[in-house]
């Protein structure tokens, strides 16, 4: 067997700003496993927030002694250099057998689901013109999380009247401005908000009155992050990146519903590579936030498909 990775570069269909900063370009690492002649893929989007760079991930694949996914489990912890060499496992398995990757998973037949579509970070009028010209898409997705967010919200609901919307606070808010924000959220019809508060200051949602449904982002990482999770949140976001892969993520959700969570899929900006795996854990999610591959201005060959009945699983030759 043989490892190896390499650093990927896809331009941004525009500047993508969060509370957080902005950036032009998706760097990402590609894993290749190779066996027998045959290759598995995996991508995986190194996080700053987790104290990940795309060095210190690429380190950790090329130094991994593992040949197989539950070796891994031993080798790694959860995370980006786990998640792509995860996935690459299973694409490796299900070219091997011959099968896709959803009848090794058990899941049998995939279908598209809608996906949220997220607008940057901007001024009130630049998002109420990104909400207009997106005003088709059936799911919105805001990012939020400064002290001036309520003429932002009011500014793409005037955009975008008929659109779902869900918000996403990145950890910007404290209690008091998330208790003072929460009512207007319900009258502009937000479904969900996403990390309100910072993951360290979580506590701070345990017995307060949730008036419209929370999710945990950066609170949610594995399976570990439930019993934590209790009485704060009602949904769980899982993204592969933060899982360490498809078979924890799979985990994931099932441990999440027995607990009494919905489910939210998200992602990281990579490409089509990316979310591939993960559409098999939106399946029958509450939420899908897969637009990953949307915000690029170049994506991989054989790259997911998006229309009005949302992200479809990936062909044999992307992945899986």
């Amino acid at each position: 067997m043989h490892i190896s990775v390499q650093f990927d570069t896809f331009q941004l269909a525009q500047v993508f700003t969060i509370s957080r900063g902005s950036r032009t370009e998706a760097q990402v690492l590609t894993v290749r496993v190779e066996r027998d002649g045959r290759v598995g893929w995996g991508e995986c989007v190194p996080y700053a927030r987790y104290g990940e760079t795309l060095e210190s991930v690429a380190s950790e694949i090329e130094g991994v002694d593992a040949r197989s996914r539950p070796e891994l489990f031993e080798a790694l912890p959860a995370g980006a250099a786990r998640n792509a060499l995860d996935c690459a496992f299973w694409d490796l398995e299900a070219k091997t057998a011959g099968v896709r990757v959803s009848d090794l998973a058990g899941l049998g037949p995939l279908k598209p689901e809608i996906t949220a579509y997220t607008l940057s970070l901007g001024t009130p009028e630049m998002m109420e013109a990104q909400a207009a010209k997106n005003a088709f898409r059936p799911l919105l997705k805001i990012k939020l999380g400064t002290t001036d967010d309520m003429p932002r919200l009011e500014a793409v609901r005037r955009g975008a009247p008929l659109s779902r919307i869900i918000v996403d606070a990145n950890e910007g808010w404290s209690a008091a401005v998330y208790l003072d924000l929460a009512p207007h959220l319900v009258r502009l019809g937000v479904e969900l908000v996403e990390q309100p508060l910072p993951s360290s200051d979580d506590d701070a949602l345990l017995g307060l009155e949730r008036v419209l449904p929370t999710c945990a982002d950066e609170s949610c990482h594995d399976r570990k992050s439930l019993a934590a999770m209790q009485d704060k949140y009602d949904f769980a976001n899982i993204k592969l990146d933060k899982t360490g892969g498809l078979t924890e993520a799979l985990a994931l959700k099932e441990a999440a519903q027995a607990a009494g969570f919905g489910i939210m899929v998200g992602c990281m900006v990579g490409s089509s590579l990316a979310m591939a795996p993960a559409t098999l854990v939106a399946q029958g999610a509450a939420f899908t936030d897969l637009d990953g591959p949307l915000l690029l201005a170049e994506d991989r060959m054989e790259a997911l498909k998006f229309d009005e009945d949302g992200v479809h699983p990936p062909v044999a030759a992307l992945w899986g």
